[in-house]
């Protein structure tokens, strides 16, 4: 191995960014603001701080600010696990035979066990600012419930956390971990809150789904003074807070003199995607460099690929705010069947506002092919990957593999979110070979995106 570059690029913990990167700032079509589903206008600061921080509201509504000072308590606790490696995957380039140089940012070194951690800890240091009691949330495969149970305990606030059901079921140490670090858990769709209790009526048997969470823990945080809601992915503040793995990831980079001709990244909300490639779209966004960016969603629940550019409902029981997004409809529910993460059902406004301008390209996969993959870059690299991440590492090898056959010796990028020691349910299931694959036909998206709020004139 001639080569300079090493296996893992560490900075420095001086080298951890001091500001957060707004890519809001550098874009032409800024995304669509968000909607009061009562009046059709677009939310004021007032009305978003009954259900978030007073500054977070401040991050989600600024579109032109470039740079955001990261405040010393949070950089401080990001020393604890940042800045995390860019890893190049000699392994996995000899085992797939392929000229590609193919790097991966790790972002599963902490207790948490994925990215997730680094909005989480930023939007729980705000609420402890605002003197509030705790926060309420969502949570689909546990990753983000489990970041913010951490956050939480470590800053002293109360954290009460609805887990999807099918996740709940079949993620029991997920679970458990949240519970250790204090937070209350409670399988959604629930009977401890009156849009629970409506869905349960309405679809008793029903598996839940991350929009079902979500309203859950926003009725919770609206009814109880000295609570606010917090969110995992999809929000414009948390792209700002995860713009740290991208920016991080470039300056590791930087350092070889590497430039990534392809940066691949799964796609759920929008959290890992839009802070992997923030820095890199900046550029791109300028006319100061090129990449191509291919977000990777699960084929059984493909908002990019398949989903409607439109207002919708961020959750389905049709009380928060409505965001312009590629969506599938905020009534649609993944198949129980589905166990790779990436269930909710609609995309990110900013990654959403840069798709549909061209800026970056989607694909979806099947969950065998994800797990087929999983398995592979496991035995090559000694990482078990979470699933969501694998959707990634599936592009990122057929990237691989045309390299292979055509010779080019292309530079590959990829997101690796975090571990899956947490979801062996599903590794088992595909070990014993029942994992089976879903794909929604048209019939079945038609009945939740038919259903899509009339907005503006929206067909």
């Amino acid at each position: 191995m001639s080569e300079k570059i090493p296996y893992k690029i560490y900075l420095s913990e001086n080298e951890i960014p001091a500001q957060w990167y707004n890519l809001r700032a550098d874009m032409k079509n800024k995304p669509a603001p968000l909607l009061n589903p009562g009046t059709g206008k677009p939310m004021t600061a007032d009305e978003l701080s009954a259900v978030f921080c007073r500054e977070l509201v401040e991050q989600e509504l600024d579109n032109d600010t470039a740079y955001v000072d990261i405040p010393q308590e949070i950089k401080e606790f990001y020393k604890m696990y940042r800045p995390s490696p860019v890893i190049r995957a000699y392994c996995l380039e000899k085992a797939l035979d392929t000229p590609a140089k193919i790097y991966y940012k790790f972002e599963g070194n902490n207790t948490s066990g994925s990215h997730k951690l680094n909005s989480a800890i930023a939007q729980a240091y705000y609420a402890k600012k605002q003197g509030l009691k705790g926060v309420t949330t969502e949570t689909g495969a546990g990753q983000w419930g489990t970041a913010l149970s951490m956050a939480c305990a470590y800053l002293g606030l109360d954290c009460k956390v609805y887990m999807v059901k099918v996740s709940y079921e079949q993620k029991p140490f997920r679970r458990e971990v949240m519970r250790t670090y204090g937070a209350e858990v409670t399988p959604s769709p629930s009977n401890t809150t009156n849009i629970g209790r409506k869905i349960l009526s309405e679809h008793p048997d029903t598996t839940g789904s991350l929009g079902c969470a979500i309203s859950e823990a926003v009725e919770v945080a609206t009814s109880n003074p000295g609570y606010r809601y917090v969110l995992g992915s999809v929000l414009n503040q948390v792209l700002l807070h995860q713009s740290v793995i991208g920016l991080e990831t470039k300056s590791a980079l930087d350092k070889y003199g590497v430039k990534p001709d392809v940066i691949i990244g799964c796609a759920g909300g929008g959290s890992n995607l839009g802070g992997l490639i923030a820095p890199f779209m900046g550029e791109k966004l300028r006319g100061e460099a090129d990449y191509r960016i291919v977000a990777v969603e699960p084929a059984s629940c493909p908002s990019f690929t398949r989903g409607k550019f439109a207002y919708d409902f961020c959750d389905t029981g049709m009380i928060c705010p409505l965001a312009k997004m590629y969506t599938l409809g905020s009534s649609f529910i993944p198949s129980a069947n589905h166990a790779g993460g990436l269930r909710f059902h609609g995309m990110s406004s900013t990654l959403s506002q840069l798709y549909h301008d061209g800026y970056m390209e989607a694909v979806s996969v099947e969950q065998t092919a994800v797990f087929e993959a999983a398995e592979k870059f496991a035995r090559a690299e000694g990482i078990l990957p979470a699933p969501e991440s694998s959707h990634a590492i599936r592009v990122a090898i057929d990237e691989a593999l045309k390299c292979k056959e055509t010779g080019e010796e292309k530079t590959i990028l990829f997101g690796l979110t975090g571990t899956g020691y947490f979801d062996m349910v599903a590794y088992e299931q595909y070990n014993d070979g029942v994992m089976t694959d879903y794909i929604p036909t048209d019939e079945d998206l038609a009945v939740s995106i038919n259903a899509l709020p009339k907005v503006l004139g929206q067909e």
